[in-house]
């Protein structure tokens, strides 16, 4: 009995932490869920969390080699291409597989923000 109690005890902690989520779909059988525009995306959430750390708040810090996005140039296509694929140089990663093509767009134009020559 004393050999059959510890195993009982793990037991209902599996369980006890396996059970409770809903799982059943919220859509129907073959229908995708509706995509975020570009224009809904909360850009700034997700360069808080993603793009800060090497970026900085404000596009300047330069952590690791970043390009300080206050000085860049340019283009969108551009962007949205380093985004997706990474730099060139290997320096930045490549979020292609991380974000959507809307989350990439969006994040794309919120790094032209930060030069404000590129916004007149």
């Amino acid at each position: 009995m004393k050999r059959l109690f510890p195993l009982m005890f793990i037991a209902l902690i599996v369980l006890a932490c396996g059970g409770g989520e809903d799982t059943t779909p919220t859509e129907a059988p073959g229908t995708t869920p509706p995509v975020a525009k570009a224009q809904d995306i909360d850009a700034k959430k997700i360069w808080k969390i993603r793009c800060i750390a090497c970026h900085g708040l404000y596009g300047d810090m330069g952590t690791n080699g970043a390009a300080n996005l206050q000085e860049a140039t340019s283009d969108l296509a551009y962007r949205i291409n380093i985004i997706t694929n990474g730099s060139e140089n290997g320096v930045m990663t490549a979020f292609g597989e991380i974000l959507s093509e809307e989350e990439i767009e969006a994040m794309a134009k919120y790094t032209m923000s930060f030069n404000k020559a590129l916004e007149q």
